[in-house]
Parts: C-alpha cells; sequence; structure tokens
C-alpha cells in the first residue's frame, strides 16, 4: 500500500493539465478547511469548488471495485472508512459553502474537465451578479 500514489496520479495530472490549458488556476491539495489530515485535489478557492479524483478500488466505485480476498474482513473494514471519509468530507465542504465534483478515476479527463470548468464558471458568474458562493 505504501507505494500506492495518494497524489498526482495520472488520473489527476491528466484533467489538471487540461484545466490549465483551458485556462483555470486552481490549487493543488488543498487542505479541507476544519479538518485535519484531509485535501482537496484540485482547489479552485476564490470560487469554493472542490475537485475531488477517487481511484476506483480504494473508493469503493461500483463498477470497478474489487473485493481481496485474502485479509477480507479486514480490507472490508478499511474500504468501509474510506467511504465514510469520503462522505464527511463532502458533507463539511458543502456545509461551509464548497460546491464539491467527485470523480472517478475511469472518467474521460476531457468529460471530467469540462464538468469542473462548467461548475467555475457558473459559480464565477454567480458571484458577479452577487449571489451566495
Amino acid at each position: 500500500m505504501s507505494r500506492q500514489a495518494s497524489k498526482d496520479t495520472a488520473a489527476e495530472l491528466a484533467v489538471r493539465r487540461l484545466l490549465h490549458a483551458a485556462g483555470l488556476r486552481y490549487r493543488v491539495e488543498f487542505p479541507v478547511p476544519g479538518m485535519a489530515r484531509r485535501r482537496i485535489d484540485v482547489a479552485f478557492t476564490s470560487v469554493k469548488v472542490a475537485v475531488l479524483i477517487d481511484g476506483c478500488f480504494w473508493h469503493g466505485c461500483p463498477v470497478h471495485a474489487t473485493q481481496p480476498k485474502a485479509n477480507a474482513e479486514w480490507w472490508r473494514q478499511k474500504l468501509d472508512r474510506n467511504m465514510a471519509r469520503d462522505k464527511e468530507t463532502t458533507e463539511h465542504l458543502t456545509a461551509a459553502g464548497w460546491e464539491v465534483l467527485r470523480f472517478w478515476e475511469h472518467e474521460l479527463p476531457e468529460d471530467v474537465a469540462l464538468r469542473i470548468t462548467a461548475a467555475v464558471e457558473r459559480r464565477r458568474a454567480s458571484a458577479r451578479r452577487g449571489g451566495d458562493r
């Protein structure tokens, strides 16, 4: 497990390259406000958009997640805790006024980048009109 990348994964890098090429600027590995040891993969802090790109195995993708056969009970508990932590993080950020966008690592980077761009632009437009962020 220690060799498994926890940041700068291929999926994250592909999405970040597309966002940067589209002219968007963001923070990487941004600390979740008020939660120790939690990070936002890509954060647009001025408009409070949090992007989290989850690995299929580690976060329980309904399409691609697998269940290890060796030490199955320990793994089940570990993966359940990961999913509970994801839910808690999303709820915390939402309550703090952030728009949380979660994607699976298997999603096409181009589709992910388009959805992120739309959310950022929508929040920027809302801020210009004086709406809530």
